[in-house]
């Protein structure tokens, strides 16, 4: 015989608890379903997604992300220009913060090229991940020498993964990506196509069509012209840096040719500045250098020992290494300084104005071994970098003072030839490739208004879609795109050790100390906020000059005034306290320096 149990009331109510505990898991993680976007809840998606978290709408900081079936593919990983106004340090980069909710599902980073504002960031970014980074041998060579130089060296064929510079197919599941060559300043430049089921998108990284490239073998035009009729191609995300520009592209030769002529003609050395990843670049300066009857070399640092960085002697050795400069093309300035000043041809960094590149350091006199001359010819083969026009017009200045003939884009031909399309290249290109949608990327706004209305006009694309960094795009064929969700972006700030981001309260209080002046005042108070001393003032920036120290004088009056005028209940808090010394100082700033005058305050408590 069995005997059934009869629960008690207390059993009862530990079981509806228990129901009431499940339902209300379900219910919170229906709406935790609920409250993602469709594209991270539904298994069934078969979109693929394209967002930027750097690389629109300005000039550098390039970072792409693709998305399918709850996978994430990291196209480049670049840093920025610094802008200024930031008064921040050393570099700047993509805030990653919404990536790394992803972190599990990322399956790795593609490398279109090796220039900074494609893979700069990922000493930085790259730790967080610990994705593989998949690239051809020059970007490599250049990514393991950084984190060698960081002391975090990556394993070949786990960390890093080189592929075939002149084409290759990477199975990234889910995502397909095949490589193919394309011309641009800098060696092993790649075109991705990214395919998955839902349909292939051409993502171009930096090109242009420079036919007459010395070092390498031009665009794979045979691979673009099959892609670009692929009534599969989904999408082109397109590079649309210079597509503003109306002239057809000077090649490298050209500028080879108009470099033999200046030496030539010169009086004494010619000092050509450039950007040290140009390996082409400095083979035509090399050739010039020979025909001109000259020895070409590059001025190498002045501190001979290891620098945790890339540098311009790296670089020759790297395009000696790979093959595309030969041993005898270009020396070091220390094995031909001692040949006539009219013999000698030398390469060097500094073409921006950058602070410790060796240009700028000659122009400041820092260079021992070597000292610029009246007689010297000084070339900018190099257009210059948004940001960086400042620093540029004080080379021209200082040149100029000196007695130095220069030659620069704004004077003399064909003394640059750009890596990025122009018109005339983006109409050859368009008559190439058709994709259903549009995607310009890396440029200014009105360069991808340009971009994207030749790709419809010209390339018959259905869709141009110029979106913001971190408005994703749904995708899919034969659909029109459609912006499905935004996230939050912006960068990050590097000083040193120290990451911040771009509107950090640090770079506010910089920027208004920078524009205002800052007061310092230190208030001698007792634990009821009465004074019990003179407040201390100094600033920066408002009364140094200030001889008599009447506005001083005058600060700590108002001050004092101030407090006392305070409550026994209002100055317990030290917040109408702060209130009170901004108050009372600005009376005496203002009438002094203009009612626009608005120091950054700093108030600091001394319990008496």
């Amino acid at each position: 015989m069995v005997r059934l149990h009869k629960q008690t009331a207390a059993e009862k109510e530990e079981l509806a608890a228990i129901a009431e505990e499940e339902t209300a898991k379900k219910v919170k993680k229906a709406k935790k379903i609920a409250d993602k976007p469709a594209h991270e809840s539904d298994e069934n998606d078969d979109n693929v997604y394209f967002v930027a978290l750097g690389g629109l709408e300005h000039i550098g900081q390039n970072m792409y992300v693709y998305k399918y079936k709850g996978k994430y593919l990291v196209v480049d990983c670049g840093m920025g220009f610094l802008e200024e106004e930031i008064g921040a340090g050393d570099v700047q980069y993509c805030d990653t913060t919404w990536l790394e909710k992803h972190k599990k599902d990322v399956v790795g980073f593609v490398i279109t090229h090796g220039h900074e504002d494609h893979i700069g960031a990922l000493k930085f970014i790259w730790p967080k991940f610990k994705k593989p980074i998949y690239c051809t041998r020059f970007p490599g060579e250049i990514i393991k020498r950084t984190f060698d130089g960081m002391e975090m060296p990556l394993r070949e064929g786990k960390d890093i993964i080189i592929f075939d510079h002149h084409g290759a197919t990477l199975k990234i599941d889910p995502f397909e990506v095949e490589t193919f060559h394309v011309t641009h300043s800098i060696p092993e430049a790649q075109m991705l196509i990214i395919k998955t089921p839902a349909g292939k998108i051409l993502h171009t990284g930096d090109w242009t069509f420079n036919d007459d490239n010395p070092i390498e073998e031009t665009t794979d035009f045979a691979r673009l012209r099959e892609i670009g009729s692929d009534p599969k191609l989904l999408a082109c995300a397109c590079d649309s840096t210079d597509a503003d520009r109306q002239e057809v592209q000077t090649t490298e030769v050209q500028v080879r040719d108009a470099l033999a002529e200046i030496m030539k003609n010169a009086p004494g050395r010619v000092i050509v500045t450039g950007y040290s990843r140009s390996i082409a670049r400095m083979k035509m300066f090399a050739d010039a250098a020979h025909a001109a009857g000259r020895v070409a070399a590059i001025k190498e640092r002045s501190n001979p020992n290891p620098v945790p960085y890339v540098g311009l002697p790296e670089f020759r050795e790297m395009g000696i290494e790979m093959g595309y400069l030969n041993p005898d093309d270009v020396y070091l300035f220390d094995e031909i300084k001692d040949l006539p000043a009219e013999k000698q041809a030398i390469y060097l960094t500094g073409s921006q104005g950058e602070q410790f590149a060796m240009l700028t350091r000659l122009c400041r006199g820092h260079v021992k071994e070597m000292k610029l001359m009246p007689t010297d010819t000084v070339v900018f083969s190099a257009i210059i970098i948004p940001g960086r026009e400042q620093d540029v017009s004080f080379l021209y200045n200082k040149l100029a003072r000196m007695g130095i003939k220069t030659h620069t884009i704004f004077d003399t031909d064909n003394v640059h030839a750009s890596g990025h399309a122009g018109r005339p290249e983006y109409e050859r290109f368009y008559d190439l490739v058709h994709p259903q949608v549009s995607i310009p990327m890396h440029g200014e706004y009105i360069t991808e208004m340009l971009n994207g209305k030749m790709a419809m006009e010209r390339g018959g694309a259905k869709y141009m879609m110029v979106v913001h960094n971190g408005e994703m795009i749904a995708l899919s064929d034969g659909n029109e795109p459609y912006v499905c969700e935004t996230i939050e972006t912006g960068f990050i700030v590097m000083e040193g050790e120290t990451e911040r981001s771009a509107d950090d309260q640090v770079y506010k209080n910089r920027r208004k100390i920078a524009t205002n002046g800052a007061v310092f005042v230190t208030l001698p108070v007792d634990k009821r906020g009465f004074l019990k001393g003179t407040p201390d003032v100094s600033s920066v920036g408002i009364f140094e000059t200030d001889e008599t120290g009447f506005m001083k004088r005058q600060i700590q009056i108002e001050i004092t005034k101030a407090i006392d005028d305070l409550t026994k209940t209002e100055r317990k808090n030290q917040d109408n306290l702060y209130r009170a010394v901004q108050t009372a100082s600005n009376k005496v700033v203002r009438a002094a320096l203009g009612a626009d005058k608005k120091p950054q305050y700093c108030v600091h408590f001394v319990l008496k």
